[in-house]
Formats: C-alpha cells, structure tokens, sequence
C-alpha cells in the first residue's frame, strides 16, 4: 500500500522534472540526470519513456534523445527503492526505442545493436508478455526497413497473438497496420485491405489518432491501386476531418497524392494534375526521392494518356536530375533514364509508362532487381 502511494506521488510529480529538465541545454541534461538525486525516481524514468515514444514520428533525434536519458535515469535509480526485474522492463524499451528512432533515420546497423541490447535486457525482466510483443513490434519494422520481409511477418504475427491474448487491442491494430503493409510491399493487395479494416475495427481513435488516419489513408491507397476508385473515395472521405488535424506537410503531400490518384482514376483529370503536382512539388522539398519518382510516374501516365508529348518531355526533362542528385539506387535510375529518353524520342507509349511505373514500385521492394530495356 506504501509503494502505491509512493509511485502515485512520483508520477504526479514527474511531469515538473521533466519540464524542469527540459528547460536547460541538450548538452546539460545528461549532467544533470547524473547528479541531482531528485530525478533518480521510477515516475522521471516512465514519462522519458512515454514522450520518447510521443516524438518517435515528428522528431526522431529527439525521441532517441529522450530514450537515451531514459536509459541513463535506469542506471541511477536506487536498487533497494525498486524492483530492478520492472527497472530492466522499461530499460529495455527505452533501448528499443533507440533503435527505432535509428531506424526511422535510416540507421540500419545502430538500430539492429540498440535492439540486441533491449533484448539483453528484456531477457533480465520479468519476461512479461507485453513488454515482448512492443519488442516485436517494433523489431519488425527495423527487419521491413532491412527488407528482410519473411522475418517482419513473423515477428508481427507473434506479437499481434500476444496483444489479443493480453486484450490490449489498440496496440494489435497498430501491428496489424504495419502488417497490411507488408502484404503491400508482397503485392498481395486483397490481403491488405482485408487486414486493414480488421485494424480499424480495433484501433482506439482517443490514443492515437493519427494511426487512425493512416489506417484510413493506406487503405485508400491500396483501394485506388486496385481500381476500386469510388470504394477509395468514399474512405478518403471519411478520414477528411481527420486529415484536417494534422496540417503538417508530410501528411498533407500524401493526402494531396490520394486525392489525385482517386480523381484520375474517376477521370477527373485536370483537378488530379493540379493536386499530384502540389504532392510532387511537396516530396521535393521534403528530400524524399522515391515517393517524388512515384508521383511523377504518376503524372506521365496521365500525360501519356492524354497524348501530351511536350508536358511528358518537360516532366521527364525534370524527373533525372533531381533523382541523381538524391541518390536514389542504381536501377530506379536506370528506369528512369530509359524512360526520359523514349519520351524524347518520342516513343514512349502508355503501357511503357505503365511498365516503368511497376518496375519501379517493385524496385522499391527488392533492389536486386535489373531493370531490362528490352522488357520496356
């Protein structure tokens, strides 16, 4: 009965620290984590944990900063004050979600030894079930990231198992959100539209709303790439107010390409040009090569279509050196190459486009693939 009382208290407190951490310097915070015995407690080292996690999509670095002082308030907590099997629970997330905020900043190498070290330390825990399945989860998607599919879905699977054995089902929506992407990447479309409304069946809408949109978003993607436009429609429609609360360009660009790939399919071509423009001219400025590529390959469809050979060349004449200069891998480049030079000798058809388009989505996913002239 103590103990409660005394970690009810330090959580209530433990929102003051952190603010009072935060206000001082980057480079401070270690020191002072270090050496001001009032931040040694249990409630400090739960809330570095949690806004961790907050910031894992909008600020990487700060979220692995943030893990890292979690870490670090782990060493210094007092082992006769508390348990050091739960010590060792939270340690290891917080090492996961190092690895993590690695991973989302495409550091492959220094996130598979973060999640080596959380599982050193989750293997000194009580081996309680959930801490297992986060582990999991978030493994996963450092083996997607490594392309290394077969082991994502495994690891998925399992940690989808426990969160439904554990009733924790917001957390199986969110590993079934990523799931559906797998299947995606695989080409199995009908699979992951399936798994995606099993996901929104489950996902809580109050904890974390924007999971919620990108369950919506995806799949309406997914819809749209299959053809099923007025299906995609009626689910980006859905999710509009919830694409209201998020202003931020990175969901706002990928809210924009939706839209234009629903209104082309539906034949509403001028609007879809004006919106998959704003989209491209988006993932510019964001440095994001791949889905820039993808969106223009989506433009010179429309324009290939339509037969409008000098916006084709003007877009081709554009798509290379912006995609040189941001290292996008060998063979996309290569396909692209191929297809800027067709549009310049004015031979490129619509279904070589279309096969310049497959090509490169697939290259996404496997880049041993060689891209073949002789197939375009």
């Amino acid at each position: 009965k103590s103990r409660e009382l005394a970690l009810r208290k330090e959580r209530s407190e433990a929102p003051a620290l952190y603010v009072e951490l935060m206000e001082h310097p980057s480079g401070q915070r270690e020191f002072l984590l270090r050496n001001v015995p009032r931040f040694h407690r249990w409630g400090v080292l739960e809330l570095l944990v949690q806004r961790s996690w907050e910031m894992a999509i909008s600020s990487p670095a700060y979220s692995e900063e943030l893990a890292r002082l979690a870490v670090l308030v782990s060493e210094c907590l007092r082992p006769e004050a508390y348990r050091l099997e739960l010590v060792e629970d939270l340690r290891a997330r917080a090492w996961a979600y190092i690895g993590n905020a690695q991973r989302v900043r495409s550091d492959l190498q220094g996130a598979e030894q973060s999640f080596e070290v959380a599982y050193y330390h989750l293997q000194k825990g009580p081996r309680e079930l959930l801490e297992r399945a986060i582990f999991l989860d978030l493994k996963a998607s450092l083996r997607r990231a490594q392309r290394r599919f077969d082991d994502a879905l495994r690891l998925l699977r399992r940690a989808i198992s426990i969160f439904l054995q554990e009733g924790d089902l917001h957390r199986a929506g969110r590993s079934l959100v990523k799931l559906s992407t797998i299947y995606n990447y695989a080409g199995k479309s009908e699979e992951c539209v399936s798994v995606l409304y099993k996901a929104l069946e489950l996902i809580d809408p109050e904890q974390e709303p924007r999971l919620l949109l990108n369950a919506w978003h995806n799949l309406s993607f997914v819809l749209a790439e299959l053809g099923r436009f007025l299906e995609a429609q009626s689910i980006y429609r859905k999710a509009r107010t919830l694409y209201r609360d998020f202003p931020d360009a990175w969901t706002q660009n990928r809210r924009k390409w939706l839209k234009g790939k629903i209104l082309q399919g539906l034949g509403q071509s001028a609007q879809a040009e004006t919106l998959l423009l704003a989209a491209r001219d988006g993932f510019v400025g964001e440095g994001n090569p791949y889905d820039t590529a993808l969106v223009s390959l989506e433009l010179a469809v429309l324009y290939a279509g339509q037969g409008r050979t000098s916006e084709l060349k003007r877009l081709a004449h554009e798509m290379v050196p912006i995609f040189t200069s941001r290292h996008i891998h060998r063979e996309a480049l290569a396909a692209l190459v191929f297809l800027r030079q067709a549009v310049e000798a004015e031979q490129a058809s619509l279904e070589l486009v279309d096969r310049v388009v497959t090509f490169f989505k697939r290259s996404q996913i496997d880049q041993r693939l060689r891209f073949d002239e002789r197939e375009g």
